[in-house]
């Protein structure tokens, strides 16, 4: 008999804290744009008795990540999918980021939708960024819902001239995969699974560390100052909640975002902090 199979994506610090923490006497698929990073840490997961498959994914590519779902449920039943990929504002370009942090989402979300088993759960790590910014126009934000993956990026809202920065097209990337979750919570409880989002805030991971490092971390540290909890969190309190809404205990619980932030974004409402725009 097959053993249940959790498909993680991306294996960057919070992606292998959760395939670590959820893992454990399952098969986990384990994907990554970056191969050298991917082989890394299926190793160091096989080295600690896990049972790893790996495979070579660009989530702005539709083919790539339904060539992935397909090999997943070639696995065993799809029990747990989790999407950490993305791009940080500092990292690509708009189009770049919108790609990979909105399309990608949009298009795992589709593609995994048609393969979770009934009782299967799906969860996106997506940022605070999606709750730095107000509420964009009611119809707007039903497109950034609704609309199919592949007519995502040619909403006139998304084109260049309306996003001015790599920050906007960021903040607009994470406010839509909630957006996305509360939409695709139907489609997946269609096949009795659920899916949820978790936002988290500065994580101390080589991405925090990337953007601490670049000419906006005085920008970051200043969050942390702002905070009622003055701190980053490690990947291992994300993989925390992760294991919650993942697991049987949260089964009420689908179409949901969980801000673990600090209060970063408190401090903002506060005054204490500016809102970016």
């Amino acid at each position: 008999m097959a053993n249940d199979v959790i498909v993680v994506i991306g294996s960057g610090g919070i992606g292998l804290a959760i395939a670590k923490r959820q893992g454990f006497g399952r098969t986990v698929l384990l994907a990554d744009f970056n191969e050298e990073v991917l082989n890394t840490a299926a190793q160091a997961m096989r080295d600690s008795s896990y049972k790893v498959e790996t495979q070579v994914v660009d989530v702005a590519s539709r083919d790539s990540v339904r060539a992935l779902a397909e090999k997943a449920a070639s696995l065993g039943p799809v029990m747990q999918v989790v999407n950490t990929a993305g791009l940080s504002p500092n990292m690509a370009p708009v189009a770049k980021v919108l790609e990979v942090d909105l399309y990608g989402s949009a298009v795992v979300f589709e593609e995994f939708g048609r393969v979770v088993a009934p009782g299967g759960a799906g969860l996106i790590i997506s940022s605070m960024a999606g709750h730095m910014m107000r509420q964009l126009p009611e119809e707007d934000e039903k497109q950034l819902a609704h609309a199919p993956a592949d007519e995502l990026l040619k909403l006139p809202f998304l084109q260049d001239d309306a996003i001015p920065n790599t920050l906007v097209a960021y903040m607009v990337a994470k406010r839509a995969n909630f957006l996305r979750v509360q939409a695709e919570a139907m489609t997946w409880g269609e096949r009795g699974a659920r899916v949820n989002a978790i936002s988290p805030g500065i994580i101390v991971t080589p991405l925090a560390a990337h953007e601490l490092n670049s000419e906006i971390g005085d920008i970051y540290r200043g969050m942390v100052e702002a905070s009622p909890s003055k701190r980053m969190a490690p990947p291992e309190e994300i993989a925390e909640a992760a294991a919650f809404l993942l697991g049987p205990t949260a089964g009420f619980i689908t179409g949901s975002d969980l801000l673990i932030d600090g209060g970063v974004i408190a401090a903002m409402r506060a005054g204490k902090l500016p809102t970016p725009g």
